[in-house]
């Protein structure tokens, strides 16, 4: 049957136009499963634990590994620092003895900064060879496993250097002076072997020691002992040996007529070359060890699964900043796309990677192949902070104790703000009280203690010492003094730290305002309100908002038409 040509094109556009209908019809059902898709899986994403488990019956690998972690690192660090203090202990100990085996007349109590003074001539000569006789009679007098050092050939022995002006002139009672600022310095060797034939007269006799106290700047003595610590063995450690480096300093700069006296002494840790004991001790240092394996291993996977997270977390955020980019023609806010980026993830892992590296070097330490005690202190001790921290995390799920971190993320960037203005006043301060009172308070003699001194002041503390040890000697700086200290004082105790503390406070009346009405509505929490799923039904707690994410509503109806 013959068809006119505008029949046939009639049929040939019907059938077209339901093809085109039939392929209209399956692309909003796909959309709709993608985005149905999407929302259960942000919303899995931020659940619980608890809830993640009643909803697909997901084991919290992670939080059972943090406790467990929580636990091990604690015992960990506490088994660590047992050990540490015996290695300071004997550092300060052995100090002291030093001082009192070679500073003559050592009260035991250091007069300031320097360990004592002396006054005249004799009591400088005295105190020198009495170093030099107590050194060489070390063996017979010390209490300690003390030795003298020995390098490749031979012993090492003391040294002794004086540093002096160049030849000159000084006649105070006429006030003449003619002298050479270039400072010479001379030293003499003195190993143990030739100080047991040397009499005392000998060395006295010598002309490197006869003084020109107005030339003389300064006397070193330095000298190195061994030393073994054996009270580790007590706890059933294998002992360490130390290189005790000392010297003692005899100051004159400032010929004043008051010589300060320093000792001064750094003590290396050194692998024992040679050492045999018998007993258990070798047993327990190996469960030590195995214990600090078990912390890597347990750190290294809790490592792997927080960085799984990290990277599932962004390949989410990027789903969903891709969906409603193409649905709704608009950009994620950085205050959304930070949601996916779980701050104490970031924490974890940091925490993991210094632990690892201290359970090495803290293995290293026990095998006595490495001395870095306080390197490895500060590793452990930083990671198991950061576990600690982390708790409040799991303790966040929780409405209750959720406020601390609420509180603390609104009031961060205000306070930060606020603290940068106000140390601008404070170091003001500082600098000042430096300058000022530095010649005659010993509170404010350098910028480190100015600032301690200050901080203390802003803390109540030691008020009434700081006004009272100001020196009277110049009255323009006493008065100066106590509108100095008045006006720190009234400014930051009764101004700068009450609008410190009404920061946080304010933030934490936003955040109590914001569990009774409800906080600001994001594009984010939005998305996952609009679902009828039982399933999946939470709606993440997020952060307060920023205006950048609080939905307008002039948006709604762009985003329905879109």
């Amino acid at each position: 049957m013959f068809l006119a040509p505008s029949v046939m094109a009639l049929r040939y556009l019907g059938k077209g136009r339901a093809l085109v209908t039939r392929s209209m019809m399956t692309q909003p059902d796909e959309d709709c499963k993608e985005e149905q898709l999407l929302r259960q899986d942000l919303k899995f994403y931020f659940m619980n634990p608890c809830e993640k488990y009643r909803a697909r019956r997901q084991i919290p690998w992670k939080l059972g590994l943090q406790i467990l972690k929580i636990v091990m690192v604690t015992t960990q660090l506490i088994l660590f620092g047992l050990s540490n203090q015996l290695v300071v202990s004997f550092k300060e100990e052995n100090m002291v003895a030093f001082k009192h085996l070679f500073l003559k007349n050592y009260s035991g109590v250091d007069e300031d900064d320097y360990s004592c003074s002396v006054y005249t001539q004799q009591d400088v000569y005295d105190s020198i060879f009495f170093a030099i006789n107590q050194y060489r009679q070390l063996k017979n007098i010390s209490l300690g496993t003390l030795g003298y050092e020995q390098d490749e050939e031979d012993l090492a022995g003391l040294q002794i250097c004086k540093k002096q002006y160049r030849k000159g002139t000084m006649l105070p009672s006429n006030d003449t002076l003619h002298i050479d600022s270039t400072i010479e310095t001379e030293c003499i060797q003195l190993d143990p072997q030739e100080l047991a034939t040397k009499e005392t007269n000998d060395l006295k006799n010598s002309s490197f020691f006869s003084f020109e106290f107005y030339r003389l700047i300064q006397v070193d003595i330095s000298f190195k002992l061994k030393g073994i610590d054996l009270q580790t063995i007590h706890d059933r450690e294998l002992p360490d040996c130390y290189e005790f480096e000392n010297t003692i300093t005899f100051n004159n700069r400032a010929h004043s007529g008051k010589m300060k006296i320093f000792f001064d002494t750094d003590a290396d840790i050194q692998e024992c070359k040679d050492w045999n004991i018998s007993g258990s001790i070798q047993k327990n240092t190996q469960y030590l060890l195995i214990f600090d394996g078990f912390v890597i291993v347990s750190c290294i996977a809790s490592l792997i699964l927080c960085t799984r997270s990290i990277i599932l977390a962004l390949k989410l955020q990027k789903r969903f900043v891709k969906f409603f980019l193409e649905k709704y023609k608009r950009h994620v806010c950085s205050a959304d796309r930070l949601e996916f980026l779980n701050g104490w993830y970031v924490l974890v892992i940091v925490s993991d990677m210094m632990t690892i590296i201290g359970s090495i070097m803290k293995m290293e330490i026990k095998a006595k192949n490495l001395t870095s005690y306080d390197v490895c202190s500060i590793l452990l001790g930083t990671s198991t902070l950061f576990v600690w921290v982390g708790v409040i995390r799991y303790l966040g799920y929780f409405q209750t104790y959720n406020v601390l971190i609420l509180t603390m993320q609104a009031s961060l960037p205000k306070v930060l703000r606020f603290c940068c203005c106000a140390g601008m006043i404070y170091l003001g301060y500082t600098f000042c009280g430096w300058i000022v009172l530095g010649p005659y308070h010993e509170k404010f003699e350098d910028l480190n203690t100015v600032a301690e001194c200050l901080f203390s002041l802003v803390n109540g503390d030691d008020m009434f010492a700081t006004f009272a040890q100001i020196q009277q000697k110049s009255t323009l700086v006493w008065l100066f003094s106590r509108l100095y200290l008045y006006s720190f004082i009234s400014l930051f105790i009764y101004m700068i730290l009450s609008l410190f503390i009404a920061l946080i406070t304010d933030a934490y009346d936003t955040i109590k305002k914001y569990q009774h009405i409800g906080a600001p509505v994001t594009d984010l929490s939005e998305f996952l309100k609009d679902s009828n799923d039982e399933e999946y039904s939470r709606v993440p707690q997020t952060s307060l908002s920023f205006c950048c994410c609080r939905r307008q509503k002039s948006d709604d109806n762009m985003i329905l038409i879109n």
